[in-house]
């Protein structure tokens, strides 16, 4: 046994963020900020006013729409406060909207148009890109059951998309109605309160079609499914018979000229092609509709959802989307538990390069649809809403793929400290900046001017500041274009030759500083 003493060793946490959740840097939020500016543009273009709902919301406020269990915090991240009523961060916008509308809605117009933009968390198995807390960016109408609402959601998806620079062509918004697959499930036996689980089953399933394909839907519509990491997912237990009628519900009709269609990029300065893409898109909802209504005659609501479908394709025609922007798609379901008739997708076409170099399209980001029952859980009255959610995260990285929205890491210019006596010199130089409306910062750390250098490439500054002594005298400065100087770097051979070629760095007077910086600042955009 040893005589030495024992050591107590400090108890400190471990830094690591808990699995599923990241940090974000300061040139996302940037990129964010500017992405989410847009579209709050958008969305007041089209009437709606902003709103900021609580982070925590009472659980059962929130409702158990998300794949549900035996302990309250399903889904959601819960805990009891001190009067042990149970409290949940929100999953999404909406359920806290409802909340609010039923709180206020003796002092709100009807309809309320709101759009609110935040983080959102969900307890569930995190993976690749898919993390438990993102931000969402949504717009919502409450208070009217007019299909325009609907058609409107879809049109403003559209024109937000297209305002972050994703061109037409490159995206689509699809549209479906869940009164249709209500009407199929109807008509194939699917129908009761003893029937609420599996309809729920074939509900998620189909909502993965894109994902899994047609072969995975059916594992998850029979018997079920194990995915590659080896985890089994139930089936709805459906029959052959039934699986099939529910299947060929999302065979997509073909025609002679569907090739041209997808050829052809709908282009405002090519009204022939235009008006090629516009023919296809309508015999193709012509299809659609008829193959629907051939499987749901014996269902009211069915039909039903086949009527306001052809509504909002009336609409959208009308206004001039039906040019490839906008498309009526059966396989839309969305997985949330609360929508009650049209639901919408906006997907990104376009094809991209993943970190396996592997080609991958960005798919769906964002949809949303009609809850006409959601503020009847708290006012027992029937309140229509209808609205979408835009998933921010996956948008902004699709923007950048496009260089649309790249996130770049610009910093603020820096003061170098070249003399540690006169740092009232030195932050007189960066107040002058600040004041011109310039991001300036002087170097706060104790190191000499190799360390500052590096200092100030680590923080992405476009230039820095250098006065020595000698410049103080002569009322100079020098500037240091580090954009240019790097370009530079990259053909200059030998060190020698770097200080011969001084490149990108100036100097000037001391009163023509900010006018120089201003030119470096514009010249790299």
């Amino acid at each position: 046994m040893s005589d030495k003493p024992a050591v107590n060793k400090p108890n400190r946490p471990d830094a690591r963020l808990p699995k599923g959740f990241r940090d974000v840097s300061g040139a996302e939020i940037r990129a964010q900020s500017r992405m989410l500016a847009t579209l709050a543009k958008v969305f007041e273009t089209y009437g709606y006013e902003p709103l900021e709902t609580s982070a925590i919301e009472f659980t059962d406020a929130l409702g158990k729409f998300l794949p549900d269990a035996d302990r309250p915090n399903a889904g959601v991240f819960s805990f009891q406060d001190e009067d042990e009523a149970w409290m949940s961060l929100r999953y999404d916008m909406t359920a806290p909207l409802a909340r609010f509308y039923a709180e206020n809605a003796q002092k709100l117009p009807k309809p309320y148009r709101r759009y609110a933009m935040g983080p959102v968390w969900r307890n569930e198995k995190p993976g690749p890109g898919r993390f438990r807390q993102f931000m969402q960016c949504d717009a919502d109408t409450v208070g009217t059951d007019n299909i325009a609402a609907d058609a409107e959601a879809c049109m403003l998806m559209a024109d937000a998309i297209e305002a972050l620079g994703i061109p037409r062509g490159q995206y689509v918004v699809k549209i479906s109605n869940r009164k249709v697959l209500d009407g199929v499930m109807e008509v194939v036996g699917l129908s009761g309160a003893e029937s609420e689980d599996r309809k729920l089953i074939v509900m998620r399933a189909i909502d993965k079609l894109d994902r899994l394909g047609f072969e995975g839907v059916r594992l998850l519509l029979g018997n079920g499914r194990r995915d590659e990491s080896g985890d089994f997912t139930k089936g709805a237990g459906l029959s052959n018979e039934q699986m099939a009628q529910i299947l060929v519900l999302f065979e997509v009709p073909s025609f002679a000229d569907e090739a041209l269609a997808v050829q052809r990029v709908p282009n405002k300065a090519h009204g022939a092609e235009l008006a090629d893409v516009r023919v296809y898109e309508n015999r193709r909802v012509d299809g659609i509709i008829g193959g629907i209504s051939s499987r749901v005659l014996k269902s009211a609501r069915g039909l039903d959802g086949l009527s306001e479908l052809r509504q909002i394709w009336s609409q959208v025609k009308a206004a001039g989307y039906d040019d490839g922007r906008i498309r009526i798609d059966p396989s839309v379901v969305r997985g949330l538990d609360y929508y009650t008739g049209p639901v919408f997708e906006a997907e990104l076409t376009f094809e991209v390069k993943n970190d396996d170099g592997q080609t991958v399209r960005f798919g769906s980001v964002g949809g949303g649809g009609r809850y006409d029952d959601l503020v009847a859980r708290f006012t027992g009255e029937r309140v229509p809403a209808t609205g979408f959610s835009i998933g921010v995260s996956r948008l902004l990285a699709a923007l950048t793929a496009l260089d649309k929205q790249a996130i770049k890491a610009t910093g603020p210019v820096v003061v170098l400290v070249m003399d540690k006596d006169r740092v009232d010199s030195y932050q007189k130089l960066t107040q002058t900046l600040r004041q011109a409306g310039i991001p300036a910062e002087m170097y706060l750390g104790t190191s000499g001017m190799k360390p500052q250098m590096k200092y100030a490439d680590r923080r992405g500054a476009p230039c820095v500041i250098i006065q020595g002594s000698n410049e103080r005298e002569k009322g100079e400065i020098q500037i240091k274009d580090l954009i240019e100087g790097a370009k530079a770097s990259a053909g200059i051979a030998d060190n020698k030759a770097w200080k011969e070629a001084r490149p990108a760095q100036v100097t000037v007077p001391e009163a023509d500083m900010v006018a120089e910086v201003r030119k470096i600042l514009a010249r790299h955009g």
